[in-house]
């Protein structure tokens, strides 16, 4: 079986799916690996690096799709300008795609459809479960430990505010206010590089035990209320709350919109779309040149202001609303991604290269699209389905 590994298209996405050390792993496994032309040039991995490892170059992506029986990517297929197609389409009938699909995110399910209309078998990332045995897998908690730091810094550079408290000859500047929704992995490190800079720190999250780590960190931490059996799911993620209960968070979160200079906003359910803490009227409430920074944009932002892929500015706040800010930070990025992606291909194909097993618990998981149909629960249920597509 051949691996493709495609350049990303994504603007400013500099990531790689696979990195040289990676692709040497496939081979050893079994697998022939073929590498588009520069796909290594982001993180400073020429071609020659990848062709010393084993890997086949291919300049012309078309060919790389279509000769492909399995794409390894970063994030989802998109729309390609260079050659004018989208990259789904491009995919060989009855393949393999393995990536972030995101398959949840409203502007996604054509997409999710054509995949399905190809007989693709489509893993996504994100849906790998919160178990020990699949910790070498999850990239979305080591893309989220990148994102939570970066988010922190972008938002720094924008804010025309020092972020510590500065004492000058003529008077004390404050220290800015930050303000992080949902304390995951993205949130936990956001607290920890804002505290870094010298930020004074609070934290709202639905889980009682997101709330005492974001504590441990030096966030003061917003009272919230709820009943835990309707806020924590499986494996400790966070659930969709009822429209009651969201109402409820909303007010809780006003009075400290008013006060912040920065949120980080990053409350999600996993593989499903992400719940609207910030309405359009709530941003009007926020200090003018004050920053968001909606992290869960991939899932449908939990700001209703955020325009996905930008950056802009509405009632004088800075939303940012771009989608790939852990390949801002490409290099430690790709490395861990691509050990990442190794491990899940490892599992994948532990009876041999060949030979999907689809009856492991994180394939399951995992799983998109198959056999001509949409099984994803967080798809089907974000497409208004209650029953296999």
């Amino acid at each position: 079986m051949r691996i493709g590994i495609p350049r990303e298209i994504l603007p400013e996405e500099k990531r790689v799916a696979a990195t040289p050390e990676t692709v040497l792993k496939y081979i050893q496994m079994g697998f022939s690996v073929a590498v588009e032309s520069a796909a290594g040039e982001g993180v400073g991995r020429s071609d020659e690096e990848y062709q010393n490892a084993g890997a086949v170059i291919i300049s012309d992506v078309e060919k790389l799709f279509s000769d492909s029986d399995i794409i390894l990517k970063v994030k989802q297929p998109v729309f390609n300008d260079a050659i004018d197609r989208h990259e789904a389409p491009m995919l060989k009938d009855g393949s393999i795609l393995i990536t972030f699909l995101h398959p949840a995110a409203h502007g996604n399910h054509d997409m999710v459809r054509v995949l399905r209309d190809k007989n693709i078998t489509a893993f996504t990332m994100d849906g790998i479960p919160r178990i020990p045995r699949a910790q070498r897998m999850d990239a979305l908690s080591s893309m989220s430990t990148v994102t939570g730091y970066k988010a922190v810094l972008v938002a720094a550079n924008r804010l025309p505010k020092f972020v510590p408290m500065i004492t000058t000859a003529i008077g004390t500047v404050k220290p800015a206010q930050f303000l992080v929704v949902g304390a995951g992995v993205v949130g936990l490190q956001a607290i920890a590089t804002a505290k870094r800079l010298g930020g004074v720190v609070k934290a709202l999250d639905i889980r009682k035990e997101a709330c005492t780590q974001a504590e441990s960190l030096g966030a003061k931490v917003a009272p919230f209320d709820i009943p835990q059996e309707l806020a924590v799911g499986k494996g400790g993620y966070a659930k969709s709350l009822e429209a009651e209960w969201l109402e409820i968070e909303r007010n809780v979160m006003k009075p400290l919109l008013e006060e912040a200079d920065v949120v980080v906003l990053s409350a999600l359910v996993p593989g499903e779309v992400a719940p609207i803490l910030i309405t359009a009227e709530m941003v009007r409430v926020m200090k003018r040149d004050a920053v968001i920074m909606d992290i869960a944009i991939d899932q449908g932002g939990n700001c209703a202001a955020t325009e996905p892929g930008e950056f802009v500015q509405k009632e004088g706040v800075h939303i940012c609303g771009i989608q790939n800010i852990p390949g801002r930070m490409a290099v430690h990025a790709s490395w861990l991604y691509a050990n990442n992606m190794y491990h899940y291909v490892a599992n994948l194909f532990k009876n041999g290269v060949g030979t999907l097993d689809l009856d492991d618990e994180i394939a399951k998981e995992s799983l998109v699209t198959y056999q001509g149909k949409i099984v994803f629960e967080g798809a089907l249920k974000a497409m208004g389905f209650h029953y296999v597509q």
